[in-house]
């Protein structure tokens, strides 16, 4: 195993040029850019033996992934912001079509205002499109998760495309030191793919992307439905099965961390959790019952995992770095009606932050720890926070 040091966007690079896919299909944005200039770097040096299709556009770039998959060869997208906007109408094809498509997205904000930087607007857009959606902390996580999304979306029981989001800029671009494993223990964990179903042939003809009427139309979006819900298991047995071999562990759905008596949780995604994780050793050094949830999945949504975690805790604080616009955070949404699901009845609250690219200071999560606390002892408390807002609105 090497130990290099390079950013997120690397990382991914790397984790992909590992699983072997057999094309690629690149349009640059950033910030992202990054990622398909070293795959194409791989594909120049041998170094990966994949077809690079740089093609003209987002949109082209997942029908030319759909295709690939269509055919039952490994495919690999990249995309951000607009682009993954622009790739829309493409996401429910390939989800309804169950192709096991892997996409790392770069959550970058939306326009307008015109903005290159991070947040997570754009993926929260889709998470009704039935893709698998995770969430990763560092650059470490990011190429073990582009291993991981081929094992979890090409199993049989699962056949679903799968996208990895990482904080834009603030991961993309930052540097650390990253474990790749040699390229022979990945081909023994990730075999080559195969597809028997789903696929295009000559032996066994059948039609993809079908139409579907009001008599079959609801069972197919029933059993995808089902079958998204199902792969919490697989991605649990995925998880356990990367930790055997590579020696890391990401606790499957979510982790918890320092929860086990916590009366104060925090609930976050992406890289938010690293700076969390200091603010919860500062805490509990003081005192304090505080607890950290780093909700690695939306889709599928840790339902039963999350009550199981939340289900002492006295006030619950949800981090979004996107707004709902009318309402509230999307994550905050999803949480509370889980907590509702499960019959719990802690105080929640919503600290949007991060927006554009603000950063989300250790500052920020000691606000909301201290305001999480407040309300676990009875103070009144606003429901949604805007943390780290610079003028009057």
């Amino acid at each position: 195993m090497a130990r290099k040091f390079i950013s997120g966007n690397d990382a991914v690079a790397e984790g992909v040029r590992l699983a072997r896919p057999h094309v690629i299909s690149a349009y640059p944005i950033t910030p992202q850019t990054i990622v398909v200039e070293r795959l194409s770097d791989f594909c120049e040096d041998g170094s990966l033996k994949a077809i690079y299709m740089h093609v003209e556009s987002e949109h082209s770039a997942l029908a030319a992934a759909m295709g690939v998959s269509s055919v039952g060869a490994r495919a690999f997208t990249a995309t951000s912001s607009q682009g993954l906007l622009y790739m829309a109408e493409n996401l429910p094809y390939a989800s309804g079509a169950r192709m096991p498509i892997v996409m790392m997205n770069a959550n970058r904000a939306l326009a307008t205002p015109w903005n290159i930087y991070g947040d997570q607007m754009d993926s929260m857009f889709l998470l009704n499109a039935g893709w698998i959606q995770v969430y990763v902390e560092d650059a470490q996580e990011a190429l073990d998760m582009m291993i991981q999304s081929y094992k979890i979306a090409e199993d049989p029981r699962v056949m679903t495309p799968f996208m990895v989001n990482l904080d834009g800029f603030v991961l993309t671009h930052t540097y650390e030191v990253v474990d790749v494993p040699e390229q022979e223990l990945v081909d023994a964990y990730l075999p080559p793919l195969k597809l028997a179903e789903n696929m295009m042939s000559l032996e066994a003809p059948k039609s993809l992307c079908i139409t579907a009427g009001n008599n079959f139309n609801m069972e197919f979006k029933i059993k995808q439905n089902e079958e998204m819900n199902a792969s919490t298991a697989i991605i649990a047995e995925v998880d356990a099965s990367f930790a055997e071999v590579f020696g890391r562990k990401y606790h499957g759905l979510l982790e918890a961390i320092a929860c086990d008596d916590a009366e104060v949780i925090l609930i976050t995604t992406g890289s938010v959790a690293g700076t969390s994780r200091m603010i919860i050793e500062e805490y509990r050094n003081k005192g304090h019952k505080v607890g950290l949830i780093k909700l690695r999945y939306l889709r599928p949504f840790p339902t039963e995992a999350l009550a199981k975690v939340l289900k002492d805790a006295k006030a619950v604080g949800v981090v979004d770095k996107n707004i709902s616009f009318g309402y509230e955070g999307t994550i905050f949404t999803n949480v509370n009606s889980a907590i509702l699901q499960s019959g719990l009845t802690p105080k929640v609250h919503n600290f949007i932050c991060g927006l554009g690219g603000r950063d989300v200071t250790k500052e920020n999560i000691r606000e909301m720890f201290d305001a999480l606390l407040s309300s676990a002892a009875g103070d009144s408390c606003e429901k949604i926070h805007y943390m780290n807002v610079r003028c009057a609105l």
